[in-house]
């Protein structure tokens, strides 16, 4: 099941309070970039963030996910209305997270907000 741009929507305004979030298809589902660097996933209307240290502090109980397949490197984050949590774990996510590289010609991500 694809996700719906409802949920994107309403993920994207949830987690609004760590930066500038933006969103877009990414492989039939959506990618989700905060200040320009991609640190997660929306996949079947569930949301994931890229593992890292302050992900494992964060949601201690998580276990690895690879929603797209592969080889898992996500966490499935299903708390969606603490947005003091969710803004601080994108916010910790992204600080661990490597610069993005240069933009190339491409769609564009779209802005909330």
């Amino acid at each position: 099941m694809a996700s719906s741009l409802e949920y994107v929507e309403y993920v994207a305004g949830q987690i609004g309070q760590a930066g500038n979030i933006s969103y877009k298809k990414l492989f039939g589902e959506y990618g989700l970039w905060c200040d320009g660097k991609f640190f997660g996933t929306v996949e079947d209307n569930q949301f994931y963030v890229k593992m890292t240290q302050a992900g494992h502090e964060m949601l201690p109980d998580a276990e690895p996910a690879a929603p797209h397949g592969g080889t898992p490197g996500m966490y499935l984050v299903e708390d969606l209305e603490d947005t003091w949590f969710l803004k601080e774990l994108v916010s910790r996510t992204c600080e661990e997270l490597p610069q993005p590289k240069k933009k190339t010609a491409g769609k564009k991500a779209r802005n909330h907000g």
